[in-house]
């Protein structure tokens, strides 16, 4: 049985705040090994995030650990927004999403030694129409500059979001009954873990 806690190959503090909602204890080893995030030519979105996922879950060493990786990404017409490099970029990116509707897709990766599992979640957002102003006003905060797409659905970017189909916690950055899921299939039994770090804190 595993007793230890999860490694988060990840150094997202939404992707950690989503497995305290949980409460699956976790570890992150710093520092979470780089990851060329490139899109390759002819690559899919899907078949890009699996692939970070994967290759995130292989780069830390963790003989006998259960090592738990994610990539999340924006797909609008099929084109991959990852992480926009200035505010100009983000203020594309916003005004691109502005009145319609995208995916956010994530790949999760859970891995003990050779034994990797991973699981793709899509979810569709509807966006409101928005301004380039309300855009520039946005970009401003700062807070889209780390996330796919140039938004943060968790904090002040649900002001653009009308709707949503599927699962809330995948657009945060970790679809969590998907996560549940893919731990269970890879043997890991997270209520015994649950117990065992309630255990602990007592």
């Amino acid at each position: 049985m595993e007793s230890r806690p999860l490694l988060l190959a990840s150094a997202s503090p939404r992707r950690a705040e989503l497995l305290r909602q949980i409460r699956l204890p976790f570890e992150v080893q710093l520092p979470v090994p780089a990851v060329d995030e490139s899109v390759l030519p002819g690559e899919t979105a899907p078949d890009y995030v699996r692939r970070l996922a994967r290759a995130k879950a292989l780069a830390l060493a963790a003989p006998g650990r259960v090592v738990l990786a994610a990539d999340t990404t924006v797909v609008l017409d099929g084109a991959v927004l990852g992480k926009p490099s200035d505010a100009a970029e983000a203020q594309r990116m916003l005004l691109a999403l502005a009145g319609r509707t995208h995916e956010v897709l994530t790949a999760v990766a859970a891995r003990r030694n050779d034994d990797c599992e991973v699981a793709l979640v899509r979810t569709v957002v509807r966006f409101r129409a928005v301004s380039g102003q309300e855009a520039a006003a946005y970009v401003g905060t700062g807070e889209g500059f780390d996330k796919a797409g140039a938004y943060a659905i968790q904090g002040l970017g649900a002001v653009f979001v009308t709707g949503i189909e599927g699962s809330y916690s995948n657009v945060v950055g970790l679809p969590l009954a998907e996560t549940e899921a893919l731990l269970a299939a890879l043997g890991v039994d997270t209520w015994a873990l649950r117990q065992t770090a309630a255990q602990e804190q007592t």
